[in-house]
């Protein structure tokens, strides 16, 4: 009898405890054409993912990939080197809602035939990155952000009749080498790809692309950065089928230099771009401070709306911006505050970043920018919510949460600060999601799950978090982790000058009203090479010594850093 009873409590116990853990679900590399290693062609990061509301089925992602670039080992094997002229702008495609990936090959301008000991000379070949921007002088420089939207007919009406369109925004150079020569002028531009045949893309078909179609503005000195694109997807709009851009123009590269925050829109589909407009404040001083990380949303009556990451002077702190327009993007309101938001991480005495989660770490210099969503109905607009969730990572040297806000009333007032973070985890690069009838809330995160470290002697292990909420009177609430992938460590991702980690700068999430979709930078299948850490560690010693030869004494996964992602049926229906 007591011998039952004890089993009995064991067993109980046991269903306790699955009762109380997380449900896990799957989830799938989407950089899947991308090598294991070595370093750097094995390097993937900042995801992005858009998700065809018409045709929910249709995923696409993209992500800064190094799959063309030269090993470590052509020419000087201590030197691991962005290959002139060779993109970075990675893309996936996914057919069945983000649940299996392909990565397509093209041709452009490529080195991922330089294994050394020769020097690289790239050349014409094999590329796993956007086509045409080789063909038209420029190179694709990553920083990805992806849309779709529907498809103008030949007199310019768009219609999910017609079809989708896929827009991927990206960052430019010229492959001139001058940044007053060429095709254009200035240090970065943006550049917007589009496809309206993504089976075609996705099967290597490279004509199924548009040639690329630079949006900003350039002079000799500026440098556009973490630019955002966005589709009025939603049928119910005056404004549907226009798309627009947002960024960062940085006017100067030096320090205090100009930055606002500028804005586009197309009311073609994407092959005119009107001129860009300032949103904020341009100069960086005591009063204004600086911006960065901006993101547009609109909602089923066509309301564009701009978030950013700012300063204020008047409250001391670092704040969300944000901007309205009722006219389609042709003039915004004055930038209102938002909330104010404290930036997690600490100086890195290596690089002079915000880091996450050591000295020589991976940089969380705009980890408290925002990441928004409305729930506007798309693609018809019926039963729109028009709510809006803006999620950032907020904390300090050792501690940060994915924290969430919420409005119901476009803007005007915004609920208290929800932290979506699990457990411990100390949450970085969160991108959040809603379902178009505003009913549920995706958010993912990289957990990191160690305090900020000086020193590169102890791992420092991450994971990827996707978590889910229903939502109740326009607030997040039973909350529950639908994914924590598996963990790896950190100090195995890299720069390609080695001196310390990257993982970049954001995730991303896109939803229906039946599932989500997230992709995140990932670390599971990365080595740690204890070369490296001995030389970042001279570094943070102030003791430099020569850097390793990367290929010859790390193993191959060293530096693999993968684009993850998965598939999550609302798991409360």
């Amino acid at each position: 009898m007591h011998s039952r009873r004890l089993l009995l409590a064991v067993v109980t116990i046991a269903l306790s405890l699955a009762a109380a853990a997380p449900a896990f679900a799957s989830d799938v590399l989407v950089s899947n054409g991308s090598p294991p290693g070595p370093f750097s062609q094995n390097k993937q990061n900042e995801p992005a993912v858009a998700l065809d509301a018409h045709n929910p089925t249709l995923v696409v992602a993209g992500s800064n990939d190094n799959i063309d670039m030269e090993l470590c080992n052509a020419g000087d094997p201590t030197d691991c080197p962005f290959t002139f002229g060779v993109g970075v702008s990675g893309v996936y495609f996914s057919f069945d809602g983000g649940n299996t990936w392909t990565q397509p090959t093209y041709t452009g301008l490529s080195a991922r035939d330089c294994t050394g000991p020769d020097p690289c000379n790239p050349h014409f070949g094999p590329i796993g990155t956007l086509p045409w921007y080789f063909e038209k002088g420029l190179i694709s420089d990553g920083d990805p952000a992806l849309t779709i939207g529907p498809r103008p007919d030949a007199n310019g009406h768009f219609s999910w009749a017609n079809g989708s369109r896929v827009y991927y925004a990206n960052l430019t150079s010229g492959l001139s080498g001058s940044r007053t020569e060429g095709t254009f002028k200035g240090f970065e531009a943006l550049a917007v790809s589009r496809t309206d045949r993504p089976h075609a893309a996705a099967a290597g078909n490279k004509s199924a692309w548009m040639r690329p179609v630079i949006v900003s503005k350039q002079n000799a000195s500026l440098f556009s950065d973490k630019e955002q694109i966005w589709a009025d997807n939603a049928a119910s709009s005056p404004f549907f089928g226009n798309v627009y851009v947002c960024n960062a123009a940085f006017r100067s590269q030096q320090a205090n230099g100009p930055e606002p925050i500028t804005f586009t829109r197309s009311t073609n589909g994407g092959s005119t771009w009107a001129k860009q407009m300032q949103l904020s404040a341009a100069t960086n001083n005591h009063v204004t401070g600086g911006r960065q990380g901006c993101t547009v949303r609109t909602d089923s009556h066509g309301v564009v709306y701009v978030f950013w990451l700012g300063f204020s002077n008047q409250l001391g702190s670092n704040v969300h911006y944000m901007v309205k327009s009722s006219d389609g993007g042709v003039t915004f309101t004055r930038p209102r505050i938002v909330t104010t938001v404290n930036a997690p991480g600490a100086r890195d005495v290596v690089t002079g970043d915000i880091d996450i989660d050591g000295n020589a770490g991976a940089r969380a210099d705009i980890a408290a920018a925002p990441s928004v969503d409305i729930a506007n109905g798309a693609p018809t607009g019926a039963g729109a919510t028009n709510l809006i969730a803006d999620t950032w990572n907020d904390g300090d040297r050792d501690t940060s949460h994915a924290l969430v806000i919420t409005s119901t009333d476009g803007g005007r007032s915004w609920s208290g600060k929800v932290d979506a973070t699990e457990g411990s985890d100390r949450a970085m690069y969160s991108a959040v999601a809603l379902s178009p009838n505003g009913q549920d809330l995706y958010l993912v995160y990289d957990a990191f799950l160690q305090p900020f470290q000086d020193t590169t002697a102890a791992p420092r292990m991450m994971q990827g978090v996707v978590r889910h909420a229903d939502i109740s009177a326009g607030t997040p609430v039973g909350w529950s982790t639908v994914n924590r992938g598996p963990a790896g460590d950190a100090r195995s991702s890299s720069r390609n000058g080695l001196v310390g980690e990257f993982l970049g700068d954001y995730n991303y999430a896109a939803a229906t009203n039946n599932f989500g979709v997230a992709v995140w930078n990932d670390s599971r299948n990365g080595e740690d090479c204890s070369a490296i850490d001995t030389y970042r560690q001279s570094l943070i010693d102030g003791n430099p010594t020569a850097p390793p030869a990367v290929n010859a004494q790390c193993l191959p996964a060293f530096g693999n850093s993968d684009i993850f992602g998965g598939h999550y049926d609302d798991p409360t229906p």
